[in-house]
């Protein structure tokens, strides 16, 4: 006989409170003792359980919607294939748009690998480095990528500082 109905809620309740004390920072034995777990072992392995169904959910729901969009993609790919194989130079430029925005969805690119050497192209010494030379690490990174595309496999966006100056707070 399954569980009913009453039981799950209820269990789906025990463990909300569970997870809203952890987050809170209550220990798992106080979770325990409170909420009438057995033990803090099964406090935490309960919660754990939440945690892990939650996000397993949430990358279905990724993969759904990724699936969604890709088929999106497709049907623009393929509305103006046609035009672009006949040479038409709009319809090539949209399908390579089409292409790369689908390429980025799915992570197909390759990443950029980035190197950097010491002297005579042996080994940076980091451990010896003062916060001038870390600084000006730093700052050749930064110039090194923002001379390449950006990997979305590697890459994280950056925020415009140019918002600042048209009015923003």
């Amino acid at each position: 006989m399954g569980t009913t109905k009453a039981k799950k809620a209820e269990v789906a309740d025990r463990r909300a409170q569970a997870i809203t004390l952890r987050i809170a920072g209550m220990d798992w034995q106080s979770i325990a003792d409170r909420l009438g777990y057995n033990s803090r072992g099964a406090a935490c392995q309960d919660v754990t359980r939440a945690l892990e169904a939650n996000l397993k959910e949430q990358s279905q729901a990724v993969d759904v919607l990724r699936d969604v969009e890709t088929l999106r993609l497709d049907r623009l790919q393929a509305a103006a294939w046609p035009a672009a194989v006949r040479g038409d130079l709009k319809s090539i430029e949209t399908v390579l748009k089409v292409i790369d925005r689908r390429v980025k969805l799915l992570g197909l690119d390759m990443p950029v690998r980035t190197e950097l050497t010491g002297a005579g192209g042996g080994p940076l010494a980091l451990s010896t480095a003062d916060p001038d030379q870390l600084a000006a690490i730093i700052a050749a990174t930064g110039r090194l990528e923002a001379d390449r595309p950006p990997n979305t496999a590697t890459s994280t966006p950056v925020e415009d500082d140019d918002e600042d100056e048209d009015g923003g707070a």
